[in-house]
């Protein structure tokens, strides 16, 4: 494979639909419910959540390498820093650059929306390295979940719709909570795959913890909820923004049970694409739902 191409892998490409979903739909509503859409600011967010997601994804590689949590037992896609494809400097590095792009591409909407936006983007900074370095390290205290449903739902989501309309609004709040569930799904996978990998090297995640059978009713919960927080659109509307979403039910009932008769192995890389198309398909019903109402 040419150098490119390693490099892309390692932006773990099925998990960046977990930064363009809260963008898409933040957007959305902030269009439908605050009466404004920019489309330049909706690029810049985005484009700015997608660094910030890759930047992640690279500060992981590089840090669990080095702190000894990626082994010859890894059943996870390879990683570029423990394979030894790329030095973990350059990685980190790379990961530094990302996160100027981020920054680069938030200048904008600091412009249109001013400090809120600092606010907001200051701690995202920050916790793209600090998911894993730092002096807490969130994914090894079993604190990714919480920081994914926080970042990647309620955050990502609200704030795109602040960028939008210059608002906060509770329709927002709702909807972030939706998708920062699904997005959960798709860290929770990854952890109960990894599980006895983890354990091995003192990753504390929340699968490691507390093992397979709560990591499997985690994964359960996070799915069911979205669609049963749904209820909230059919009774305040609009409704199709409850309808619209319910066929990406499906994949995730189909996920719960392939992983609860399926023990942690190579076939749940196939499971966490499952759920990265979960979550991009409810993403994307929700909005054509929300805009069509």
């Amino acid at each position: 494979m040419s150098a490119l191409t390693h490099w892309i892998h390692a932006a773990r490409p099925r998990t960046l639909g977990a930064a363009v979903a809260p963008v898409a739909v933040g957007t959305v509503i902030g269009w439908k419910v605050g009466g404004q859409f920019h489309l330049g600011l909706a690029l810049a967010t985005v484009g700015s959540c997608m660094a910030l997601q890759i930047a992640t994804n690279w500060f992981n590689d590089a840090i669990d390498f080095s702190k000894g949590a990626d082994t010859a037992a890894r059943i996870g896609p390879r990683r570029i820093t423990a394979s030894g494809l790329v030095a973990g400097s350059t990685v980190m590095k790379a990961a530094l650059g990302m996160l100027l792009i981020a920054t680069a591409l938030a200048a904008p909407l600091f412009w249109a929306r001013g400090w809120p936006i600092l606010a907001i983007g200051l701690p995202s900074l920050y916790f793209s390295y600090g998911y894993t370095g730092g002096p807490l390290p969130l994914a090894y205290r079993g604190l990714g979940e919480l920081f994914v449903i926080l970042f990647f739902g309620l955050i990502a989501v609200a704030g795109s719709a602040f960028v939008q309309c210059g608002l906060w609004l509770p329709e927002a709040i709702v909807a972030g909570f939706q998708i920062g569930c699904l997005s959960t799904v798709l860290i929770a996978i990854n952890n109960l795959r990894d599980m006895d990998e983890d354990r091995s090297t003192g990753k504390r995640t929340l699968a490691a913890r507390f093992g397979p059978r709560f990591a499997r009713i985690e994964i359960a919960t996070l799915i069911i909820t979205p669609f049963v927080l749904g209820l909230y659109w059919a009774v305040n509307g609009p409704r199709t923004a409850f309808i619209a979403p319910l066929p990406a039910l499906g994949i995730g009932l189909g996920l719960i049970q392939w992983i609860a008769k399926s023990e942690p192995g190579p076939v749940y890389n196939r499971f966490l694409a499952l759920s990265g198309l979960m979550l991009v398909a409810f993403a994307l019903l929700f909005c054509l739902g929300f805009k069509f109402s």
